[in-house]
């Protein structure tokens, strides 16, 4: 379990991360999202010690990530792939670390198995693609056959078998009872493999819930209708203060009305239904939705 308690970080007049607290329970994937420049991968690197915060702590499974004398063997983590030596071979890599934290060498191409980097595990790494550095990076990672595990953007530079594979992975991890924490900005995977989801913007948490929960909450649901008889009834439901968009001229999406109520109003005044279904938003609305006002980089399409 992670326990984070009022975390916060500045870089000079800067607050990167601010007064932040959550739980990451076992047994389930976290996803972290926030958009760029939220304090996420400042976040991680607080949990893991790599910088020191201005105020509050972080712990795994009661204790401080520093003070394990053989850490691996308790949290592995994954920040940033490309920090590799790139004339070193694959398997020397990994068997600098595991002597780093006194594991055994057996264990080293368990782990390139694991990853699926056995064909490659006698090359340096300078000639890797970032989807090999990645696999590599999580091989690191799952050394000590970790309780918890990191993961910052996980799928990235993988090929679509290889984000499958990230997320079937990170599942299993956690069908293991481990605690896993997963730092991405696909969305659409997150929505996929994650059970819970912490949410910051501006370093602050936004939300701490289970993904349901926060589509739920903050996505927009809407009732999609198609009808025959359309201009009558989007007159009617005009009038009882829904908002309509259309799809086309029989098909429109309902907001602000039950389906219940949109099939009783066409019922009274005998207009057909062909369709009559309730929809939910996505992930990604949710999303959007809840942290649109802590955007700090806006693109134009100009």
């Amino acid at each position: 379990m992670i326990e984070a308690r009022g975390l916060t970080k500045r870089y000079g007049m800067r607050t990167a991360v601010d007064d932040l607290s959550f739980d990451v329970q076992p047994g389930v994937v976290t996803g972290f999202l926030g958009p760029n420049g939220s304090g996420k991968s400042t976040t991680m690197r607080l949990l893991l010690g790599l910088d020191r915060p201005n105020a509050g702590s972080a712990t795994f499974d009661g204790k401080p990530y520093t003070s394990y004398a053989q850490p691996l063997r308790e949290v592995g983590a994954l920040l940033d792939a490309g920090y590799l030596h790139p004339t070193r071979k694959a398997r020397s890599h990994l068997r600098a670390i595991a002597a780093s934290n006194n594991l055994p060498v057996s264990r080293v191409d368990d782990v390139i198995a694991m990853v699926g980097l056995a064909d490659v595990a006698g090359k340096r790494v300078g000639g890797f693609s970032l989807g090999m550095k990645q696999r590599l990076g999580i091989a690191a990672a799952m050394l000590g056959d970790p309780r918890t595990v990191l993961f910052d953007e996980p799928a990235n530079g993988l090929d679509p078998e290889g984000v499958r594979w990230i997320r079937e992975f990170v599942k299993h991890l956690a069908s293991q009872g481990r605690t896993v924490f997963v730092s991405s900005h696909l969305l659409s995977e997150v929505a996929l493999m994650a059970d819970r989801l912490i949410v910051i913007g501006k370093g602050r948490l936004i939300a701490s819930s289970t993904v349901d929960e926060f589509v739920n909450r903050f996505g927009h649901s809407w009732v999609r209708v198609q009808s025959p008889g359309m201009a009558a009834l989007s007159q009617l439901l005009q009038g009882m203060g829904a908002t309509l968009q259309f799809d086309n001229p029989t098909t429109v999406h309902v907001y602000g009305a039950s389906a219940t109520d949109i099939g009783n109003l066409a019922a009274s005044h005998g207009i057909v239904l062909h369709q009559l279904a309730d929809q939910s938003g996505s992930l990604e609305d949710a999303y959007l939705e809840v942290t649109n006002q802590t955007v700090e980089y806006r693109g134009t399409a100009k």
